[in-house]
């Protein structure tokens, strides 16, 4: 609501209800507290490793994982992420 100090009353913007001045509570908003959130920096990857040279470092373990990236007629993808410099790329079967 807000006050019509003219008319000594408090105007709802949304319905246009009217109440006085003085009569009521008065409540108000307050703003929610901001929480404290932890940030992991380490990597927890439970993906499976092959050996598989990285084009980017010449690391020689990546992770890999196959998705369905085209068609349902056509091969997988192998997608494949170095384990030293997280460098991704893919290979099409």
């Amino acid at each position: 609501m807000r006050p019509d100090t003219a008319a000594h009353r408090w105007v709802c913007p949304a319905c246009g209800a009217t109440v006085p001045l003085g009569s009521g509570k008065e409540v108000g908003r307050s703003t929610p507290k901001e929480r404290e959130v932890s940030v992991v920096e380490t990597k927890s990857v439970t993906l499976p490793t092959t050996n598989e040279v990285c084009p980017k470092c010449g690391n020689d373990t990546a992770y890999w994982v196959l998705r369905q990236t085209r068609g349902a007629d056509e091969p997988e993808t192998r997608i494949f992420e170095c384990t030293a410099c997280g460098h991704k790329w893919r290979e099409y079967q």
